[in-house]
């Protein structure tokens, strides 16, 4: 199997995360790789669905460095953002290798040994951003192993037409959900199902409002909601469900059947199709080899670096490596911090 030569940095995943991190990177230590397992650029917005758009403007959804380029409406579409994406990669000449899957990570002395689809990789630090979009999260409700009808994670969902008259629930109460109902009701007899009462924000306002303000909180030290940054978005296709009169959601069902449902009130109902829009987990299962995992499929973090393997840092998978590190706008203070430590470490590194 080929064996590259160890390099100083090697950055797991070509998305938003990766190249916000290589941004940062480039300038204090340009000996680094970005292995990316995508045919081509922009991360997963490649496998978002077809009418999926952004909630805030171009100008407040940019990577460091340079500003997304404003669109022809408001709101960008998944191909603006993976258009933006693409043009960042090029604009700043990252050194990405595609498609290259990571199979496994271990210890190799003092460095890392990357299994990997193109061969073996070696580097003296790590940083895993690979986000979550390749490793969807369903609640694990009774009875879903043998329910006949359909199920799909909004991560393999990609337009209305295969639901036309059926009945489907959608299930979760965020910005995903509210718009991918918004469309599929359409076409459907559809049903929200959500934990709570979903919370919208006033039709004027919108994704830079919801930072800001899930920011304020988040420093207010509200670290377990997530600051509101599931707060419904009012985009234009939101609107015009809530003008239709579906905007409106159902606590949850006790249970799946063969055919269908049963609600907390012990009646039954026949459904055809279930979209879970209920999140996702991080994927990092070639980090097994490394022993760092916890239950969860998550890493213990200070900030973003490993606490039990000081040589590895995460990026972009939500709060709990950064506040709104999942998104455009969020990664931006994540990924600078890791630039600056794994900076620090490599200088160490090379003057011991």
């Amino acid at each position: 199997m080929n064996e590259s030569p160890v390099r100083d940095i090697i950055i797991i995943g070509g998305g938003q995360s990766g190249l916000a991190t290589a941004y940062h990177l480039r300038h204090s230590f340009p000996d680094f790789t970005l292995l990316d397992e995508q045919e081509s650029s922009g991360g997963a917005w490649l496998h978002a669905w077809q009418s999926l758009r952004l909630f805030s403007p171009a100008d407040a959804s940019s990577l460091p460095g340079w500003l997304m380029p404003r669109t022809k409406e408001i709101y960008p579409t998944r191909l603006d953002v993976i258009d933006y994406l693409t043009q960042y990669e090029k604009r700043y000449d990252f050194p990405v290798q595609r498609p290259v899957q990571v199979q496994s990570v271990e210890r190799d002395g003092s460095v890392f040994r990357l299994t990997t689809s193109r061969g073996i990789y070696r580097t003296r630090a790590l940083v895993c951003a690979t986000g979550s979009w390749s490793h969807p999260s369903i609640p694990d409700y009774a009875g879903k192993e043998i329910f006949q009808g359909q199920q799909l994670h909004s991560a393999h969902y990609s337009s209305p037409d295969k639901f036309s008259g059926k009945r489907v629930l959608v299930v979760g109460g965020g910005n995903s959900a509210a718009q991918i109902l918004a469309e599929v009701s359409k076409v459907a007899d559809t049903t929200w199902v959500t934990l709570t009462e979903p919370t919208f924000l006033p039709d004027e306002v919108d994704g830079r409002y919801l930072f800001q303000a899930a920011t304020q909180r988040f420093q207010a030290g509200d670290t377990q909601t997530g600051g509101g940054l599931a707060d419904i978005v009012m985009v234009e296709s939101v609107k015009e469900a809530r003008n239709r009169g579906v905007l409106h959601a159902v606590r949850p069902f006790t249970a799946l059947t063969k055919t269908g449902v049963i609600w907390p009130d012990g009646r039954s109902e026949a459904i055809d199709a279930v979209i879970w829009c209920t999140g996702f987990r991080p994927a990092l299962g070639f980090l097994k080899p490394l022993g760092v995992l916890t239950a969860d499929g998550k890493v213990d973090v200070l900030g973003t670096r490993s606490v039990r393997e000081p040589g590895l840092w995460l990026v972009g998978y939500g709060s709990w490596t950064g506040f709104a590190s999942a998104t455009l706008i969020g990664v931006n203070r994540s990924a600078r911090q890791t630039a600056r430590e794994i900076s620090a470490f490599l200088q160490e590194d090379k003057a011991r």
